[in-house]
């Protein structure tokens, strides 16, 4: 009987309310634990203390390296950390990082899936020295194309926005560059939903990516953007960069500047003496005459065709389409 009582009275410590006293402490718990000590010093391992900050080169060559980050806000800070370098930064002295360097990072993010990205991607561009560009276009463009016929349509617009850009800077070098003429074309005539012999047989559908009356605003951007490439391509002095002969008494010399020493390098590479055979897409088309022609051939019938239905819808699709039709009027010297 004594063991069975001393069980239960046990058991009742456990419900039972400890009476607290005033001026003693509140019993402290089991698991307590003591957190009174201080720490004097924290050590971590390969801390940097450095009292003056980094160079502006070396944040410069940071930022080239966050591009490739994997979060979208991060890739957006280090391009508009890098647009304010460039816009800050005198033209009279060279930059950081040469353009070599910064232009081959940036190529892959003219694809970006952010918005954000890609809109600060253009202000970049847009901040670079344009003597510096020429020698990237040829491969600019493989980005450039290849967001023209994106299955999404903010980065068909995007783009758009890029090779506007592009027009703008080194038109006559978009042009004239290997692939630049007749491939940009048939991106266009792909996009816009007007196909040709060159476009049917490479694209199962024959309705283009822009040309549904609800993208509106796009099919006008584009449009815009296509009256830029042939006033760059149709016309003399149409793109940026090309450089009238001067009118000079030159008598009895004529075409001085054809016999003068070129103004780039490898000035003969239309020709291609020494690479593999081209195809009629990827060849050097310098000459106006050569551009022309091909594009009576290949895509005169097919823009003519899609220009018509577009002023049919009228509004800004129309205007755009007339703006259009009359630099390829002016280029091409045709009559209706």
């Amino acid at each position: 009987m004594g063991s069975s009582s001393k069980k239960k009275k046990d058991k009742q410590k456990d419900f039972k309310r400890p009476k607290l006293k005033v001026g003693k402490e509140k019993p402290k718990a089991s698991n307590f634990t003591d957190t009174s000590f201080k720490s004097k010093s924290i050590t971590l391992n390969q801390q940097s203390l450095s009292v003056s900050a980094p160079a502006a080169s070396t944040q410069f060559a940071h930022n080239i390296a966050l591009l490739t980050s994997r979060s979208d806000s991060q890739r957006r800070d280090s391009l508009g950390y890098l647009t304010t370098s460039i816009a800050n930064h005198s033209r009279k002295t060279p930059l950081p990082q040469p353009v070599n360097v910064i232009m081959p990072r940036l190529f892959p993010l003219f694809l970006d899936g952010s918005n954000s990205v890609r809109g600060q991607l253009v202000r970049l561009l847009q901040a670079l020295p344009p003597d510096d560009i020429e020698e990237h276009v040829e491969h600019m463009l493989l980005y450039i194309r290849a967001g023209m016929t994106h299955l999404s349509a903010e980065i068909r617009g995007s783009s758009m926005d890029i090779l506007r850009w592009v027009l703008g800077s080194c038109g006559q070098s978009l042009v004239s560059c290997a692939g630049g003429w007749v491939k940009t074309l048939n991106s266009f005539l792909a996009m816009l939903g007007w196909p040709n012999e060159l476009t049917v047989a490479s694209w199962s559908s024959t309705k283009g990516s822009m040309g549904k009356s609800g993208e509106g605003k796009a099919f006008v951007k584009a449009l815009n953007v296509l009256t830029l490439l042939l006033q760059a391509g149709l016309t003399e002095g149409g793109g940026k960069g090309e450089v009238s002969e001067p009118k000079i008494n030159s008598f009895p010399l004529v075409d001085l500047s054809q016999h003068m020493l070129p103004t780039r390098s490898n000035c003969y590479a239309y020709l291609n003496l020494f690479g593999s055979p081209s195809s009629e897409e990827n060849r050097v088309y310098e000459d106006l005459d050569d551009r022309r022609q091909v594009f009576r051939a290949c895509f005169q019938e097919a823009a003519k065709k899609g220009l018509l239905a577009a002023k049919q819808e009228g509004g800004e699709v129309g205007r755009a389409a007339s703006a259009v039709q009359k630099v390829m009027m002016a280029g091409m010297v045709y009559q209706d």
